[in-house]
């Protein structure tokens, strides 16, 4: 009984907060299953082909890799922050 009081309290006061400081309240962002598992299997083929070129051209396939991974690492980073905002 008491263990029921305490989480009902507990919703409330998160309830409340959530009220008056919508910031607090998490939406999640999830895509279709579909489109996770094609962003993952390009991705992956991406990154091996990045691996074959970094052994293959030495250090421009090395800088090349790195260049994307900074774009995507920045492009992410950004998506973030205006979905935070």
């Amino acid at each position: 009984m008491a263990t029921e009081d305490r989480q009902r309290q507990f919703e409330q006061i998160v309830e409340r907060l959530t009220t008056e400081y919508p910031s607090l309240r998490r939406v999640p962002r999830q895509l279709p299953r579909p489109v996770l598992i094609t962003i993952a299997a390009v991705g992956a083929v991406v990154w091996g082909l990045l691996s074959v070129a970094m052994v293959a051209w030495g250090a421009r396939g090395v800088a090349m890799t790195c260049a994307i991974v900074a774009v995507v690492a920045v492009a992410l980073t950004v998506d973030n922050y205006r979905r935070r905002r």
